[in-house]
């Protein structure tokens, strides 16, 4: 009976000739290359159970690259990144949300020949989660990123000195998250006319209201594209990677669709505002 199918990348020869041999010997079919070039071939042409990566070849984060393509092409095979610095696993633990497992230099080989086949079995015994769209994923942790949003925006003195209460910061973010969702499943084009947004011209109205600035609106805007990818990134495992990178510049031009309708809002506010002063002057 034949073993699990293994993809091994390394430019290190020595390193592949002995954690080939040592695989084969425990029952793992192992296809080994040198180079990006060569792994991305053998994603596209051939079927894996495994990949191992070394992370460096040739430069830092190519590794990367190989374990995205997998993902891509062979979303359920397993992924382990290979590094010879001591500390990857606490300087880079990010991209757990990629791989399966970091292992550093030198490892036991014996060792990892179980850690594949319990890992293997783990993944027959546990299938993985059915991949999601962003769109789904940004309403189901709508409330973490909302929670994300408050939390960087109080470290921000501009912002953290105007005495509003957490309701009121965040009163806007529900539609606006909602708004988001919705573009993502119905208009799927780049720059496209603007929907209205009752909520953003709202947003902006209460903002003038509450003392804010137009810079400080925009502010607010940039700390919820960063907190809505940090979202992304923390469902990576999970998400639908045909559809990441069209996604966040759809995300990005929805965000700013929605702050120029409030900045809008807030304008004409100011602007009757100081009609009002100078009819009264």
């Amino acid at each position: 009976m034949t073993g699990p199918r293994v993809l091994l990348v390394d430019d290190d020869k020595d390193e592949i000739y002995l954690t080939e041999r040592s695989l084969e010997e425990k029952n793992f079919q192992v296809v080994s290359v040198t180079s990006i070039t060569e792994a991305f071939k053998q994603i596209a042409t051939q079927s894996f159970d495994v990949l191992i990566t070394d992370l460096h070849i040739p430069e830092p984060g190519d590794g990367f690259a190989v374990v995205t393509a997998m993902r891509h092409a062979q979303p359920e095979a397993l992924t382990l990144v290979v590094s010879g610095f001591p500390d990857v696993q606490r300087s880079m633990a990010s991209i757990l949300l990629q791989a399966d497992e970091i292992l550093v230099k030198p490892f036991d080989v014996e060792h990892l020949a179980e850690l594949l086949h319990k890992k293997v079995l783990d993944a027959k015994a546990f299938p993985k989660k059915a991949k999601e769209s962003v769109a789904a994923i940004l309403e189901h942790d709508a409330p973490i990123t909302m929670q994300r949003w408050l939390h960087r925006v109080e470290q921000v003195e501009e912002l953290s000195c105007l005495p509003l209460t957490a309701d009121e910061r965040t009163d806007h973010l529900p539609e606006i998250i909602g708004n988001i969702a919705t573009r993502l499943r119905k208009i799927r084009v780049i720059e496209a006319i603007a929907t209205p947004s009752p909520a953003a011209v709202a947003h902006g109205q209460l903002r003038y209201t509450q003392g804010y600035t137009a810079p400080l609106m925009v502010q607010e805007s940039r700390i919820l594209q960063v907190c809505i990818f940090e979202t992304i990134q923390r469902n990576l495992a999970s998400v639908d990677f045909g559809l990441v990178l069209p996604d966040i510049m759809l995300i990005a031009d929805e965000v700013d669709s929605q702050l120029a309708q409030s900045i809008d809002s807030f304008l004409g506010m100011l602007r009757e505002s100081t009609g009002a002063a100078a009819a009264s002057a």
